[in-house]
């Protein structure tokens, strides 16, 4: 899908946070730089520990119903490639389940545009059946949760 995104819709605070603060304007591959965007954001929130991280991320996922889908309705478009604040929420839940370091860091990320990009089932399910709000942050709730899972996995393996 060929897009375009004028910069001024920067202007309203819900887009700014949904546009992830500007990445969702990159013309390509906009749920990567959003992803690029929650890196920071996420190391930062899991600075101050776990209890903390896990507070961000559910907020985030809550929020995020609210943010995404009134963008998508001001904007006029379901699901519109620039909102990427629901990558921000994946991201963050993806990193629930990734070890503090390098690794963990790259790891997470990879997993997590894994799984947002090829959408196995039920991401996919979650994509095309839910409208609105929800149906924007689902599939990238649950490509996190995916992500996180195998991180997890990944850790308790290599630890043993």
């Amino acid at each position: 899908m060929k897009w375009s995104a004028d910069p001024r819709i920067l202007r309203e605070p819900v887009h700014i946070l949904a546009f992830g603060f500007g990445a969702g304007l990159m013309p390509r591959a906009p749920g990567t730089f959003g992803t690029l965007i929650a890196v920071p954001i996420v190391l930062g929130v899991m600075h101050f520990g776990w209890q903390v991280h896990v507070a961000f991320a559910i907020a985030a996922c809550v929020t995020g119903v609210w943010i995404c889908g009134e963008s998508a309705r001001r904007l006029k478009v379901h699901d519109h490639p620039g909102i990427v604040w629901d990558e921000i929420a994946g991201f963050a839940i993806t990193m629930l389940g990734a070890p503090h370091n390098w690794y963990g860091l790259i790891g997470g990320f990879a997993l997590f545009r894994l799984f947002d990009i090829w959408k196995p089932w039920p991401i996919r399910e979650a994509d095309h059946r839910l409208r609105g709000g929800l149906g924007i942050m689902l599939d990238d709730v649950i490509a996190g949760l995916f992500a996180a899972a195998i991180l997890l996995v990944l850790t308790h393996v290599v630890k043993t």
